[in-house]
């Protein structure tokens, strides 16, 4: 494997797209604009430099990650070398596998139509649907 390119300061949105916590560099961004990504406990532009040792976090959904800048690349490599580049605190991880927990837990009671509805089924479902439509 290849060391990642080693700079001294990058970009906040790029360093989000090289440690694989956003698939382009355009969504990282936008995460950053929206306030979605803090920098020492502050909100941060995308152009904001990121130095190591810097704390990060990180909202992606419904996950909420707590990190610790390890190292520092403006290219997106294999997902190996993008965990070197941080460290997540445990008590990010546990909070993470509670929340996914809690998800698959109200997922248990469902269970998915084994087929497709028929032309039947199909016209009572519209016809329950346009009931608020009155």
């Amino acid at each position: 494997m290849t060391d990642p390119v080693v700079a001294q300061t990058v970009r906040l949105d790029v360093w989000l797209w090289a440690a694989r916590f956003f698939k382009t560099r355009v969504l990282a961004k936008d995460a950053v604009t929206l306030g979605k990504v803090e920098v020492d406990g502050q909100r941060a532009k995308p152009a904001r430099t990121v130095r190591l040792g810097d704390a990060l976090q990180v909202q992606r959904g419904d996950e909420r990650f707590e990190l610790v800048v390890l190292g520092l690349s403006d290219q997106r490599g294999p997902a190996p070398m993008a965990q070197a580049l941080y460290s997540e605190s445990e008590a990010s991880r546990q909070r993470r596998a509670e929340v996914r927990a809690t998800r698959a837990a109200e997922r248990t009671g469902y269970r998915a139509p084994e087929t497709k509805p028929d032309k039947r089924a199909r016209r009572l479902i519209q016809a329950l649907g346009d009931i608020d439509a009155f």
